[in-house]
C-alpha cells in the first residue's frame, strides 16, 4: 500500500531529524508511477553501496536519501521507466541483502531533494563515486570513506555453486553475471567436493555490485545456490580458452587439452523468481505437455525487463535438466523410476538396457519383469534424469519395436532376496564404472542430446585409425555411412549410422568397448551430422 505522505512526514523527522527536507516537491497519488522508489525494511548495517546497487541494473541513480533509523530509504532513478522497470522486476523477484528480504514501492513523491545534512553528504559522495566508474573515470582505488562503504574490493569474485542438482557450466555462470557488469576472465574449478569459479570483472563496483545482487540466490528453483565472495586475488591469470577456463579478452588463446566447448543449441529462459534461470519454462508460454517441452519451449523472455535482465541464454540440457525436475515434480513427484514396456523378449536382457539409459542418467537397477518380459522396470538415480531419459526414448525404435517409456509408480527397485535368484532378471548398476554423471557438474551434462543416427566417440587411441572403427561398427551388421575424425583431435570422431535405431543399437554394442592401451571407447548421440 501506499504511504501516507503526513504520517511518514512526521516518523522520518522523529528518526531522522532534517533528513525531513527532502520531501519537498509535488505530492503524488497512491500507486502512481514515479522516478522515485521507497525502499523498506533494509537491513541495521546497510550502507549506501548497496541501496544504490539495487538500482543500478535497471538505469542511473540520481539521488539517494537514506533513513537508517526507519530501515528505509528512497532511491531516485534519471527516468520513470527506468523506476517502472525496477519495481515491476523486484515485484517478482525479492531482493535479498545479508538474507534481508527488501520490499520496494513507488514514492508519492516526483523527486528528492537534498541539503548538507552528514547523511546526505555520505549518499551524495556515494553516488558520484558510482558516477565516475560508469562513465568510465576513476577507477575504484581507495574509496569513498569507511561508511560510505564504496571501497577497496578486489574486481575478482569467488563463487561456490551449493545445492549442485542440475549442471552448472562456464557459459551459465557467464550469462548470469555478464548481465551485471563486463566479465573478463572466469576459471572453474572442483575443490572439496564443490563446484567453485573465480570470476574477473573490469572494475572492484560491478564485483561488488554483481556479488550484492546474486549472492545466495538460486540459478535455478531450490537448488544451485550462488555463494559470493570476493577473492584475494586482484587479476586471473587464464592459460586456455575452453569448457573450464576463458579469458574473453583474448580469444587467440588454445583450448589446451581439454574438450572443445560444444556450440550448443540456445535456449532462452525468463530471468524470473525464485530461480535466475525459471526452471518451469513452458508453463505460461506453450500448452505442450511436460515430455515434449524440453524440445519445443524456446525463445521464452520476461516482459517489462528491458535489455540485460530481459533474457539468458543456456545450453538446452543444462535447462532440460532444470525444467525436467522442477517442472515434471508434479507429476512424477520425484520418482526416479521408470516403466519400459513393449521391448523384444528375444534379445533384451538388463546390461542392454543399462547402457540404453545410462546416456542419460547413471542407472541404479534393472528388473525385466518375471510374467511379462516385453516389460522392464528402471531406476536412474534421481528423477531429473529419469525424465530426461523418458523424453528422449519414448517412441524410439530397438530391435524393431518402439519402445514406450513412462513414469511407474514404484519409487525403486526391489532387489531378490537372498536365496531367491530371478534367473537373472534383476541387476544392480549402482557401484558401475560406466556411469558418466557422477561428479558434480559434470561436462557429459552439457552433452546430452536426442537419438540420432550420429554418434559422438571419443576417448580413441592413438593407433586405432578411421577404417578400425568402421569395421569395428560394420561388424555387428550395421551401415557405417560417414566417418570423420575431429581436426584437431583425433581422440574424437563422428560415425553416421544408416538410421536412428542402428545408431542406439552400436551405441549400445559399443560404448565401453576395449580399443587396447588402456582405452575404452566412449559413445553418445551427437547433434551434429557428417
Amino acid at each position: 500500500t501506499s504511504s501516507n505522505s503526513d504520517l511518514f512526514r512526521l516518523n522520518f523527522q522523529k528518526a531522522n531529524g532534517n533528513d525531513s527536507k527532502k520531501f519537498k516537491g509535488d505530492i503524488r497519488g497512491p500507486g502512481i508511477p514515479s522516478r522515485v522508489i521507497h525502499v523498506r525494511k533494509l537491513p541495521n548495517d546497510i550502507n549506501e553501496a548497496e541501496v544504490i546497487s539495487l538500482g543500478l541494473p535497471f538505469g542511473k541513480v540520481t539521488n539517494l536519501l537514506m533513513l537508517k533509523g526507519k530501515n528505509q530509504a528512497f532511491i531516485e532513478m534519471n527516468t520513470e521507466d527506468a523506476a517502472q522497470t525496477m519495481v515491476s522486476y523486484y515485484s517478482s523477484v525479492t531482493p535479498v541483502i545479508r538474507n534481508h528480504p527488501i520490499f520496494m514501492q513507488y514514492s508519492n513523491h516526483k523527486e528528492l531533494k537534498t541539503d548538507n545534512s552528514p547523511n546526505q553528504v555520505r549518499a551524495q559522495a556515494a553516488l558520484q563515486a558510482v558516477n565516475a566508474v560508469q562513465a568510465g573515470g576513476m577507477p575504484m582505488a581507495g574509496g569513498v570513506d569507511a561508511s560510505g562503504g564504496m571501497g577497496g574490493h578486489s574486481p575478482v569474485l569467488r563463487v561456490i555453486v551449493e545445492n549442485l542438482f542440475y549442471p552448472v557450466t562456464l557459459d551459465v555462470l557467464h550469462q548470469i553475471f555478464s548481465k551485471l557488469g563486463t566479465v573478463l576472465k572466469i576459471i572453474t574449478f572442483t575443490k572439496n567436493n564443490q563446484f567453485q569459479a573465480l570470476l574477473q570483472y573490469s572494475d572492484g563496483l560491478t564485483a561488488q555490485h554483481a556479488k550484492l545482487s546474486l549472492d545466495g540466490q538460486n540459478i535455478y528453483n531450490a537448488c544451485c545456490t550462488l555463494r559470493i565472495n570476493f577473492s584475494k586475488l586482484t587479476s586471473l591469470n587464464v592459460k586456455y580458452n575452453n569448457d573450464k577456463s576463458r579469458d574473453y579478452t583474448r580469444p587467440d588463446l588454445p583450448t589446451g587439452d581439454s574438450q572443445p566447448s560444444i556450440d550448443h543449441q540456445a535456449m532462452a529462459a525468463a530471468f524470473g523468481a525464485p530461480g535466475i534461470i525459471s526452471a518451469n519454462p513452458y508453463a505460461g508460454a506453450h500448452a505442450f505437455p511436460p515430455a515434449f517441452a524440453i524440445q519445443q519451449a524456446t525463445g521464452l523472455t520476461m516482459h517489462g525487463v528491458p535489455g540485460g535482465l530481459a533474457q539468458l541464454t543456456m545450453p538446452v540440457a543444462a535447462a532440460a535438466a532444470a525444467a525436467g525436475r522442477m517442472g515434471f515434480h508434479q507429476l512424477s513427484g520425484g520418482h526416479c523410476v521408470m516403466l519400459v514396456s513393449n521391448l523384444n523378449p528375444e534379445v533384451i536382457v538388463p546390461p542392454l538396457l543399462n547402457l540404453c539409459e545410462g546416456v542419460y542418467g547413471d542407472v541404479m537397477r534393472v528388473k525385466i519383469l518375471f510374467n511379462k518380459k516385453e516389460n522392464a522396470l528402471i531406476q536412474m538415480s534421481d528423477g531429473t534424469q529419469a525424465q530426461l531419459a523418458m523424453s528422449h526414448l519414448n517412441g524410439q525404435r530397438l530391435h524393431g519395436k518402439a519402445l514406450r517409456v513412462t513414469l511407474s509408480k514404484h519409487t525403486n527397485v526391489q532387489l531378490p532376496r537372498e536365496g531367491h535368484e530371478d534367473q537373472g532378471l534383476t541387476k544392480d548398476y549402482s557401484n558401475s564404472p560406466l556411469h558418466r554423471f557422477k561428479k558434480p557438474g559434470s561436462k557429459n551434462y552439457s552433452n546430452i542430446f536426442p537419438p540420432s543416427a550420429t554418434l559422438h566417440l571419443s576417448n580413441i587411441p592413438p593407433s586405432v585409425v578411421e577404417d578400425d572403427l568402421k569395421m569395428l561398427f560394420a561388424s555387428s551388421g550395421a551401415m557405417v555411412k560417414a566417418f570423420k575424425f575431429f581436426q584437431k583431435d583425433r581422440k574424437m570422431a563422428l560415425v553416421q549410422m544408416s538410421s536412428v535405431e542402428e545408431a542406439i543399437e552400436s551405441l549400445i554394442e559399443f560404448h565401453n568397448h576395449d580399443l587396447g592401451e588402456n582405452h575404452h571407447l566412449r559413445v553418445s548421440f551427437s547433434k551434429s551430422t557428417i
